[in-house]
């Protein structure tokens, strides 16, 4: 076992940058980042290591054996059960380590380094017809060389089999020190004493191998040595996969790429329990299928609950289901082999898909499952102590209703889902962590889950490895002799035990280093100065911050599907500027691991920086993370009662400064005038804390208001078949964009509405909220809310314009308005109410058009929309009703993920502008210039529409204005 010299961080650090190590980390911010994977378990690394060449790598080893520090390799940061944190050096490959060195497409084979993304692998292998079986969840971020670590399968490991059964060859090395070039790798090692050594040890112990390892395909917990087994053919490269970093680094990778099928079809079969859908397991394994998933209701029902039932296509009747994926050359032999299949599996109701989307909607509920499982329908946390459990399939009926019943038993809920054709299921618990009893419950339940998983002949993991969550429970399903074996190889490899400790070979106690058992409550109890009501997390906004998991979805780029998390991880590839990495420092915050005043550690001001407050995390973090309202809540608590930076009162105070330029005739002009200056510019950006690239905006002539105070009354709006709507006359329209709202009322009043407004201006608050000022945001929304209520309540919706303010009075009012008596009085009750009522009386513009009876849109046939969806449009409002809207009128629409990069005032502020311009390059700028002169670019959001005009030559247009210039 290790024994580490007493050695500084500071010291380690030093040392590394002597070998040669060019990015090596002690920070506090470091050490929190990567302090957790997706795991249960906190385990701070002395230093972080991003190396940029296989020879760092070696270097760090090199230090790390001198100095006998434990080292960790990390990838992705996605392991569930605890693999890839650790407490001395902990080595990240994705930063660098990730290109594809080869595709062979002869030989079917790739040559990768380990910090390669599956899917970047998929998509180098994809011109060939090719691709790489293993395919989990997480393979739009996951690494090769962490699937490699954990022996990863995912749902189609059924057809492609497990990363064992897809590596080739491996160049590692070991934790001796010696480089091993094993297998199909340039220049392999002839000759080794370690390699004898490993000869020797194995020999010695056949009868063990034979008898305990490879009893099933999804027996992953161990070290996987049936591989060397002399009728093997002694592979080592497959053996080496799943071990966990504990032998050997993995420097690159060749593997085996396999031919994808033309044709898929998707059965989905349903059951009357989840048991008796496993039941059927073994009637559908010999035809051969891809994938065989299970589903339950709860997690179905789950997701119609956070997603809609619009999320969830018609699946047969039932309360379980298995999702079977058939591949071959011919779609009419597939069908044909559907009908035998569905006639052999005993289900209660079927369905033969065939349209792609639909299936793809069915997968994403599974693709999903690990995050939407992470709350119960109470709203409790569940956690992943006992995640991907595995017995041979045709046991998995009668352990599912076992272990149901121990469940029960410790009072315990889950969802449970996974690869049923494989045995394997998946469940996250609301194990009580934060009680005083907590980690005991954890502990207790495990054992017993792990007795009745080796009754039933399984494997405490199936696919994640054990880590730290089961490695302390191998005796119950390894004999001694297999346990001392596992120990001799790691001895061969690793004498030091240096690599990965407390893993699989001397493992650390389930129950150690548990994240959320140090966690307290943070609510307006413990905290009063409490901005937000956190009314998702039981006014606890330590609950809050710790809905992230860790599964790392804020990682993968999934702009071209529509989404727009995490804008600012995309721009930089660090882990600081991902959600996930910011939950980690805020949760260490709330917890008192960064200081008594975390609030303003650096640490955490360097972590929220660079976040846009873009909410996208809010609706595509599958555990519902919002990262705008942390970021609002952390500032207030940084700044309360402080002086502010510039850019909070020049930026924050926005809505303040333009209803003073239009009190006072004749300032409107003069305010142009000064913003225009070339002479004075420097003095007022520097002032307001504004980056000098930026052009400050100017002040329209005419206000909306006092447009439409003079207006006269349209005919159309004298008859208002359809009533009153009271137009949200935000601070963007009114100052700065009244040609919005004034073809908004042409729009509405076309459509049989009479428009109003407030007599009073309203502001919704925003930009106090985007600057933490959460006090001053509250006064505003509580004069807005108190404003609209008359309305609401004489049967008038309100319609909004701009999508962010219009986002705050759906959610973000009752958040500031709302819990646990923000006011603690009756006015503060009755102004939560009004809250309620107004959000639920809030449309959009294209929400309400599109409910409006009898009502058609323009003909927008021949239009071509590239439309830019302002985030929390995405986010908060659904951008669902537009993009219908937009169809049924006829036009073509390319709809864009991402965000725009201004994001209300963080693309304006000083520091801010190189990644501001870099997350519109994400996808904005490529599709603007690519984009046709004729072309609509549709950006209802102001920010986007300042975006456009600083950076393009096209400028864009709001939805209100396309559709007022086509009216008949």
């Amino acid at each position: 076992m290790h024994t580490s010299r007493t050695r500084t961080a500071a010291e380690i650090t030093d040392a590394l940058r002597r070998a040669g190590v060019a990015e090596a980390d002690d920070s506090p911010l470091a050490r929190s980042l990567y302090a957790s994977d997706a795991s249960l378990y906190r385990v701070p690394p002395r230093v972080v290591v991003l190396p940029h060449d296989m020879d760092e790598i070696a270097a760090v080893l090199a230090v790390c054996r001198e100095e006998r520090i434990p080292l960790t390799m990390r990838g992705a940061g996605t392991s569930i059960a605890g693999n890839a944190v650790g407490p001395g050096v902990v080595i990240d490959t994705s930063r660098h380590l990730n290109r594809v060195l080869e595709i062979d497409p002869d030989a079917r084979t790739a040559l990768v380094e380990p910090g390669v993304i599956q899917s970047a692998l998929q998509r180098a292998a994809a011109p060939h017809g090719l691709r790489f079986g293993p395919d989990p969840s997480t393979h739009n971020r996951a690494t090769l060389g962490g699937m490699i670590g954990n022996n990863a399968c995912g749902s189609r490991a059924l057809g492609y089999g497990r990363t064992s059964d897809n590596v080739l060859g491996l160049d590692v090395l070991a934790g001796t020190g010696e480089r091993l070039r094993l297998g199909a790798v340039p220049h392999p090692t002839a000759e080794s004493p370690l390699l004898d050594g490993l000869r020797a040890t194995v020999g010695s112990e056949l009868e063990v191998i034979r008898t305990e390892l490879g009893r099933f395909p999804r027996q992953v917990s161990g070290y996987s040595l049936e591989h060397l087994l002399p009728e093997r053919g002694f592979d080592i490269p497959r053996a080496l996969v799943g071990s966990e970093g504990t032998l050997a680094l993995t420097l690159a990778a060749r593997v085996r790429l396999v031919r994808d099928e033309p044709e898929r079809i998707l059965i989905a079969l349903g059951y009357p329990t989840m048991a008796e859908a496993a039941d059927a397991v073994p009637a559908i394994l010999p035809y051969a299928p891809v994938a065989c998933e299970g589903l339950d209701a709860r997690i179905v029902r789950v997701v119609v609950d956070r997603k809609g039932a619009a999320s969830v296509p018609e699946l047969p009747r039932g309360e379980g289901w298995l999702l079977v994926e058939l591949a071959g050359e011919s779609s009419a032999a597939l069908v044909a082999e559907a009908g035998r299949l569905i006639a052999d599996a005993g289900a209660l109701d079927s369905r033969t898909v065939t349209d792609p989307a639909h299936a793809a909607a069915l997968w994403r509920i599974r693709e999903d499952g690990a995050g939407l499982a992470a709350r119960t329908p109470a709203g409790d946390p569940a956690h992943a102590g006992w995640e991907d459990a595995a017995v041979p399939p045709g046991q998995l009926g009668n352990y599912l209703r076992e272990f149901e019943s121990l469940m029960a038993e410790h009072r315990l809920t889950g969802l449970p889902y996974g690869h049923f054709g494989d045995g394997c299921v998946h469940i996250r618990i609301d194990f009580p962590l934060g009680a005083a009893d907590g980690t005991r419950v954890l502990r207790d339940f495990l054992f017993q889950a792990g007795e009745l998983v080796a009754r039933h002949g399984g494997s405490m993991s199936g696919e994640h490895g054990d880590g730290r969550a089961r490695g302390e429970l191998l005796p119950l399903m390894y004999s001694p002799k297999a346990i001392g074996l596992f120990e001799r190889v790691k001895g061969v490899f690793d004498p030091d035990d240096l690599l990965n400790p407390g893993v699989i070979v001397r493992p650390d106690p389930v129950d150690h280093a548990v994240r959320a058992a140090g966690a307290r409550p943070l609510r307006r109890k413990e905290l009063p100065t409490l901005g937000l009501a956190h009314r998702h997390d039981r006014g606890d906004l330590s609950m809050a911050v710790h809905r992230c998991t860790g599964v790392g979805k804020c990682r993968a780029d999934t702009t071209a599907s529509g989404g727009v998390m995490c804008p600012s991880y995309l721009a930089t590839r660090e882990e600081k500027d991902s959600t996930r990495g910011r939950a980690r420092v805020l949760q260490d915050v709330v917890s008192g691991r960064l200081g008594p005043d975390g609030w303003r550690s650096p640490a955490l001001h360097e972590a929220l920086d660079l976040c846009l407050s873009c909410k996208g995390c809010s609706s595509d973090c599958p555990t519902g993370v919002d990262m705008a309202a942390y970021k609002a809540e952390a500032l207030h608590q940084k700044y309360r009662r402080r002086p502010r930076p510039r850019s909070h009162y020049a930026l924050g105070w926005l809505p303040r400064w333009a209803r003073l330029v239009r009190k006072l005739p004749g300032l409107t002009p003069l305010a142009n005038m000064v913003m225009r200056s070339r002479a004075l510019h420097p003095l007022l950006v520097r002032a307001a804390g504004v980056d000098p690239r930026r052009q400050l905006p100017v002040f329209a002539p005419e206000t909306f208001r006092g447009w439409f105070a003079r207006r006269p009354t349209a005919p159309a709006a004298r008859s208002a078949r359809h009533g009153d709507v009271v137009l949200f006359v935000d601070t963007f329209t009114d100052a700065f964009s009244p040609g919005t709202g004034a073809a908004a009322v042409a729009v509405l009043e076309d459509a049989g509405y009479r428009v109003t407004v407030t007599g009073q201006p309203v502001c919704c608050g925003l930009t106090w909220i985007s600057t933490g000022q959460l006090d001053g945001a509250r006064r505003q929304i509580r004069a807005t809310v108190r404003a609209l209520a008359p309305h609401v309540r004489a049967g008038a919706l309100v319609v909004g314009l701009e999508p962010s303010c219009t986002a705050v009075l759906r959610s973000d009012a009752a958040e500031l308005l709302g819990g646990d008596g923000a006011d603690g009085d009756e006015e503060g009750d009755a102004d939560a109410k009004a809250a309620a009522e107004v959000a639920a009386a809030t449309r959009t513009l294209a929400e309400l058009l599109g409910s409006t009876p009898g009502w058609t849109p323009p003909d927008l046939s021949g239009t071509t929309v590239v439309a830019q969806p302002h985030c929390h449009h995405h986010a908060v409002l659904g951008w669902e009703a537009d993009a219908e809207l937009l169809r049924t009128a006829g036009a073509t629409v390319e709809r864009l993920g991402g965000c725009c990069g201004l994001a209300g005032n963080f693309g304006v502020e000083q520091g801010h502008h190189d990644v501001s311009v870099a997350v519109a390059g994400q996808q904005l700028l490529p599709a603007v210039g690519r984009a046709a002169p004729d072309a609509t670019i549709l950006a209802d959001g102001f920010s986007c529409r300042t975006q456009l005009d600083s950076l393009t030559d096209r400028s864009g247009d709001h939805l209100a204005q396309l559709l007022a210039r086509h009216l008949r």
